[in-house]
């Protein structure tokens, strides 16, 4: 797992670095390396933090 993932927690803000399109994201768990994430453009999505690193929310 990527060593910022293993640091998102329920409620942190995320983006998906390949999909800026689904917007800001809220994780909604974290376990096992699966980080389930909630994006407004997207629903709920699964993410395989082995493969993907999630970028904190940058609000401005």
């Amino acid at each position: 797992m990527h060593n910022l993932n293993a640091l998102l927690e329920p409620g942190m803000l995320v983006e998906h670095p390949q999909q800026p399109e689904w917007g800001v994201g809220q994780v909604q768990s974290n376990a096992n390396g699966k980080i389930t994430v909630n994006f407004p453009e997207a629903g709920k999505v699964v993410i395989d933090g082995n493969q993907i690193a999630l970028v904190p929310a940058t609000i401005p």
